[in-house]
């Protein structure tokens, strides 16, 4: 949905100073162009930006909503805190066409239908966003990206003028659902988002809502119509198909999560199997899988309680990455556990049950690939309280 080039900063730079007081011609066109999914999980989604050509001008401008800089201080800590800046980038459609041609993904363009006026109102909006003062925006993924921005902007020029019909769009279901169709669902994209997202990736989207992806901005303003006295007219005026690449399938790598997952999951279940044949415990693997639960687990925490994004509150994830087993890790060392480590046990059996029904009633859905590691991790707890209560 978003591509970082360096240069367009220094584009952007180049043509800032031009902004003022741009008129256009009545042959001026503003469209928004949608672009294909790319190879990285960050272009997965596709992506929109607007598009502002006048022949007379000899001016041919993309707005680019999708930049960011990952030289930026403290770039990666202000990520994991949900302290995300982007950039509105402005320069010549030149370089835009350039790099998406080179990348073999498909951008088509929809000329809107405007008036003089609305078209000036247009291009003023978006060179005073386009201001050094102005050009920086808080990125969300799902609530305040390249695609919504456009559909708010458009909705600011024109008001309540602009009609919508939802009643063409064939989208429904969760956020989440929306999403998972974009990407694969054995790729690390695909298992990262889910593990870190809670449940308001699970509440139905709204019409509106849908519309933080570009391919749902693309068909929304296909079907959408502008008020004009007591009639409708249609808001695209034209629909122009720029680059014709076929668009990318979503893939998974060999080594993949689910793939993994089950490897790790046959060898600890491997494990057990001998430890209780031979009535003794493989301390490494206990502390291996305790420790790899608690550092998700406080990564999830920390991320529900301490961060900005939305979508991160509310993870029942942590019920089997439980932040505590971390602590907990480091007592599977020793030979002999404490004797409320058993009650322990209980919970976190009781916190895998509770997660089957969450996960039944699509409270909230969860990655695929952690089911095997689940199986493990009850069949490992059912294991060390059987053998706790043998040892008594």
């Amino acid at each position: 949905m978003k591509k970082k080039y360096f240069f367009f900063l220094l584009l952007f730079s180049i043509y800032a100073g031009l902004g003022a007081q741009i008129k256009l011609s009545e042959y001026a066109e503003v469209s928004i162009v949608t672009a294909g999914p790319g190879n990285e999980f960050y272009e997965a989604f596709g992506h929109s930006a607007i598009r502002v050509q006048d022949p007379v001008l000899n001016f041919d401008i993309i707005y680019n909503y999708g930049v960011f800089d990952f030289n930026q201080p403290n770039f990666y800590l202000n990520f994991a805190k949900g302290n995300m800046v982007y950039s509105l980038a402005r320069y010549n459609f030149t370089y835009f066409f350039a790099s998406y041609k080179n990348d073999k993904r498909w951008l088509k363009q929809q000329v809107l239908n405007l008036t003089q006026a609305e078209k000036q109102a247009y291009i003023n909006r978006l060179e005073k966003n386009a201001l050094f003062k102005n050009k920086n925006y808080q990125y969300d993924p799902y609530f305040n990206n390249c695609a919504t921005i456009l559909r708010d902007l458009t909705k600011s020029v024109l008001g309540n003028r602009i009609v919508f019909n939802s009643n063409t769009s064939k989208a429904t279901g969760s956020l989440r659902q929306l999403t998972n169709h974009e990407i694969h669902w054995n790729s690390w994209g695909h298992f990262g988002l889910n593990l870190i997202s809670g449940t308001r990736l699970d509440t139905k989207a709204s019409f509106e809502e849908l519309m933080f992806l570009p391919d749902y901005v693309f068909s929304s303003f296909k079907n959408a119509n502008i008020l004009v006295g007591n009639k409708l007219k249609k808001l695209v005026l034209r629909e122009d198909t720029l680059l014709n690449f076929k668009e990318k399938e979503p893939t998974a790598s060999l080594l993949n999560p689910f793939l993994l997952s089950c490897i790790l999951s046959l060898f600890g279940i491997f494990v057990t199997y001998k430890d209780f044949k031979t009535k003794k415990r493989t301390k490494l693997l206990d502390f291996t899988l305790f420790f790899i639960t608690g550092i998700i687990g406080c990564i999830l925490i920390f991320l529900w309680f301490f961060s900005s994004h939305s979508i991160t509150p509310t993870n029942f994830n942590i019920l089997w990455a439980f932040a505590l087993n971390i602590i907990i890790s480091f007592f599977m060392l020793k030979t002999h556990l404490p004797r409320w480590f058993q009650k322990y046990l209980i919970i976190l059996i009781l916190f895998l049950v509770v997660i089957s029904i969450i996960w039944l009633f699509n409270i909230q859905v969860f990655p695929l690939p952690i089911l095997p590691l689940m199986i493990l991790l009850f069949i490992r707890y059912l294991f060390l309280s059987k053998l706790l209560t043998s040892i008594k």
